[in-house]
């Protein structure tokens, strides 16, 4: 199982972490990846002039966008499944 922590901080929330938790879902409902893939608010991941923060299976933290939700996927999650 991989865990997505995606931030929903004050930072991350003023720039769309909801719209990226979507986005998120969205793309693994449709790789039918959801036996595979956990996404979890998370407060605070510690770089808030990067927001959004994404974090995958505890490591890196990544700013990800609405528009780069896909490019995520598959460069940090997909290899790893």
């Amino acid at each position: 199982m991989v865990n997505i922590n995606v931030c929903i901080g004050s930072a991350c929330h003023l720039k769309g972490s909801y719209n990226v938790i979507k986005g998120l879902q969205k793309c693994i409902d449709e790789r039918d990846l959801s036996d595979k893939v956990r996404i979890n608010g998370s407060f605070c991941l510690g770089h808030c002039t990067n927001a959004v923060s994404v974090q995958v299976n505890g490591g890196q933290v990544v700013s990800v966008s609405e528009q780069t939700v896909e490019e995520f996927l598959n460069e940090y999650v997909i290899p790893i499944l």
